[in-house]
């Protein structure tokens, strides 16, 4: 069972739970997952590696949302949005800890030959493809910048 599938009957759990939190997370969820299969040249599929990189994206929506909720002193708005944004993690993989990207990171700038910061793009350009969804850009960037400066 896909993504897709598990979303759409952990939502009739939500409604029979009556829990209202998870219940809004997982419609939204749905929301940009159908949004992404209709989309042109989508061919009516949606693949888990697209599902994923849809909910991370949710998540960074989430986290940026609770960070301005909260420098506006709306803790209301900033804890619904912090309560989504762990619904949402829940179907993401595990991710990686600090000293696991850093291995890992270690592993590609070793394979791709990378000697200075000149080389980034390429270190980056492997790193995200093989760190998809184990990590989140922002967290690859700043560990390659660490790594080769």
């Amino acid at each position: 069972m896909g993504l897709f599938e598990t979303i759409t009957e952990d939502i009739k759990k939500a409604m029979l739970a009556k829990d209202k939190v998870r219940l809004e997370a997982l419609r939204g969820i749905k929301k940009e997952f159908l949004e992404a299969k209709t989309a042109k040249g989508a061919g009516d599929e949606l693949s888990d590696e697209t599902a994923t990189a849809i909910l991370q994206k949710m998540v960074k929506q989430r986290k940026d949302s609770a960070e301005i909720y909260t420098s506006q002193n709306r803790e209301d708005l900033a804890g619904d949005e912090i309560a989504q944004m762990k619904v949402i993690q829940e179907y993401l993989p595990a991710q990686l800890s600090d000293e696991e990207l850093e291995a890992a990171v270690r592993q590609i700038i070793a394979d791709t030959g990378a000697a200075s910061m000149k080389d980034m793009g390429k270190v980056m350009g492997t790193a995200t493809k093989q760190l998809a969804g184990k990590a989140e850009g922002r967290a690859i960037s700043e560990m390659v910048k660490k790594l080769l400066s």
